[in-house]
C-alpha cells in the first residue's frame, strides 16, 4: 500500500516478511477456529438469536443486532454466521495494524498477530457477546483508516467513510458508545493529526446526530418496541441509595422482610440483575413491573430524580462502590456454560478449549483480567503519545485509547454489570494503541 513521503517509510514489503506476517495472521485465524467454532453461545445471544424472524423486534438488546445476524445467518446458520463476523472483523483489524506497521518495523509486523493472541483479548473472542462484536468493529474502523493515512485522498476518503459508517454502526450495537463514538471518528476524520479545537468542535454536533440516529433506526426504520432497558440503571441506582442511606427510594412500600432485605440484605455493587432475577430479591422487579406496573413509566425517572436529589452522597458511594468493582474486581470473564445444558461446560470434549480454559482460571486473578489495568494502559498510551499528536501515529493511539478511555468511564454513570467483557474496547484499543507507540518516530530519508 503507497505510504507518503513524509512517513519515511519503504515503497513496498519485503516478500519474506509479508509471508511471515500473513502466516502468522492466517494461523492465529486458524487457532481461533479450532478452539471456539462454532461459537459459544450466551444467553444474550440466545435472546437476539430468537427474535430473528419475529415481526416485533425489541431494544433490550440491539435490533440492529437481531438484523444484521439476520441477514448473515444463511452462510452458517445458528451461532457460527456471528461467529464468524466477530473472528473475521477481529483478525482484519489485526491484519490491517499488522502490515501498516511493517513499513517501519519488522519485529512489531511480527509481534501484532501475537499480541492477538494475548489472553485477555484471545479468550473472548469466541464468545457471542455484541460487546466483543462491538469492539471488533471499531478496530477494523480504526486500523483501516490508519492504514490509508498516507494515501491519496481519492482512496483515503472512501476508506473514512467506510470507517464512519462502522463507528456509528459499534453505537448501534452499543448505544452507551455514543459519548466514546466522537473521540473516535475525530481520529477517523483526521487521521494525519489530532486536533483538539476540531475535536472538541465535533464533539456536540457528533454526540446529538448518533443519538438522533439510534432513535430514527432503533424505533422509526426497524419499529423496535419500547422495553424501556435505562430503566434498568433506575432500578440499580434506586437500589443503591437505598441501602446506602438507609432510606427506601422505590415508588412503592414494601412490606417489613422486603424491606429489610431491601436495605440491607440486597444491594452488592456488581450488577442490577440482583433485584429482577437472583433470589431472594426478585420481589423488587416483580412489584414493579408485574403488580405495579411502574417499570417503564416516568414515576420510576422521578423517583429516580428525587433520590439523587436528597441523597447525593448516597448516590456517589453507590456508583463508586460499582465503578471500583468494574475497575478492580474479580469479575465475570469468559461464558463456558452450555445454553442448552446449563449444569455442563460448552466445548467440555475440546481439549484445546479446555486448556484455553485452564489458562484462563490461571490468569483470571491477575491484573490481567482487570477492566482498571486495561483502563490505566490506554491512558498512558494516550499520555505517551501526546508528544506525537500531529502524528499520524499520536492520533492513531490517542483516538483509539481515548475512545476506549472515555467508553469505560462512562460505566461510573451508566453501568448496571461489572463484566470483564464491558472493557474489551480498551484491551484491544491498548493493545492497537501501544503497538504504534512503540514505534520511534519517523527517521528522515538518508541519500
Amino acid at each position: 500500500m503507497p505510504r507518503s513521503p513524509d512517513r519515511a517509510t519503504p515503497s513496498r514489503l519485503p516478500l519474506r516478511l509479508s509471508v511471515a506476517a500473513a502466516a502468522l495472521i492466517a494461523a492465529g485465524y486458524a487457532l481461533t477456529l479450532a478452539i471456539f467454532y462454532p461459537g459459544v453461545m450466551t444467553y444474550d445471544a440466545k435472546f437476539v438469536y430468537g427474535d430473528i424472524g419475529k415481526s416485533v423486534l425489541g431494544d433490550w438488546q440491539s435490533p440492529v443486532m437481531t438484523v444484521l445476524w439476520g441477514l448473515i445467518d444463511p452462510i452458517a446458520p445458528g451461532a457460527a454466521s456471528l461467529f464468524l463476523l466477530i473472528v473475521t472483523s477481529y483478525w482484519l483489524g489485526f491484519a490491517l495494524l499488522t502490515f501498516t506497521l511493517a513499513y517501519r518495523s519488522s519485529r512489531l509486523a511480527l509481534l501484532v498477530p501475537l499480541l492477538a493472541l494475548a489472553p485477555p483479548a484471545f479468550v473472548l473472542v469466541g464468545i457471542l457477546w455484541r460487546d466483543v462484536l462491538f469492539a471488533s468493529i471499531w478496530l477494523v474502523a480504526a486500523t483501516t483508516v490508519f492504514a490509508a493515512a498516507g494515501c491519496r485522498a481519492r482512496f483515503r476518503l472512501p476508506v473514512q467513510a467506510l470507517a464512519l459508517v462502522l463507528c456509528a454502526l459499534g453505537v448501534l450495537l452499543r448505544p452507551n458508545a455514543l459519548i466514546a463514538a466522537p473521540v473516535l471518528a475525530a481520529y477517523l476524520l483526521w487521521p494525519a493529526q489530532l486536533s483538539l479545537k476540531r475535536s472538541a468542535i465535533l464533539f456536540v454536533p457528533a454526540v446529538a446526530g448518533l443519538f438522533a440516529l439510534v432513535q430514527l433506526v432503533y424505533y422509526n426504520a426497524l419499529g423496535a418496541t419500547r422495553q424501556h432497558p435505562l430503566h434498568s440503571i433506575i432500578v440499580f441506582d434506586l437500589g443503591g441509595i437505598s441501602h446506602f442511606s438507609q432510606h427506601n427510594q422505590f415508588p412503592v412500600t414494601w412490606n417489613a422482610a422486603e424491606q429489610a432485605l431491601l436495605l440491607n440484605g440486597c444491594y452488592q455493587p456488581t450488577q442490577w440483575d440482583i433485584y429482577w432475577r437472583i433470589e431472594p430479591c426478585e420481589f423488587v422487579m416483580r412489584k414493579l413491573e408485574r403488580e405495579e406496573k411502574l417499570f417503564g413509566t416516568p414515576a420510576m425517572a422521578d423517583a429516580w430524580v428525587r433520590a439523587v436529589m436528597n441523597y447525593p452522597v448516597a448516590y456517589l458511594r453507590h456508583r463508586t462502590a460499582f465503578m471500583w468493582n468494574f475497575l478492580a474486581g474479580d469479575n465475570l470473564v469468559m461464558w463456558l456454560a452450555d445454553v442448552e445444558r446449563p449444569t455442563e461446560m460448552v466445548f467440555a470434549d475440546r481439549p484445546a478449549f479446555v486448556a484455553l480454559v485452564g489458562l484462563h482460571d490461571r490468569l483470571k486473578a491477575t491484573p490481567l483480567f482487570r477492566t482498571g489495568s486495561w483502563l490505566l494502559a490506554c491512558l498512558v498510551v494516550c499520555a505517551v503519545s501526546w508528544r506525537r499528536r500531529e502524528t499520524a501515529e499520536g492520533a492513531f493511539a490517542i483516538g483509539v485509547c481515548g475512545s476506549a478511555a472515555v467508553y469505560v468511564m462512562t460505566f461510573l454513570v451508566i453501568g448496571v454489570a461489572s463484566d470483564f467483557r464491558y472493557g474489551y474496547w480498551a484491551v484491544l484499543a491498548a493493545l492497537a494503541g501501544g503497538s504504534v507507540v512503540m514505534l520511534g518516530p519517523p527517521r528522515p530519508r538518508t541519500g
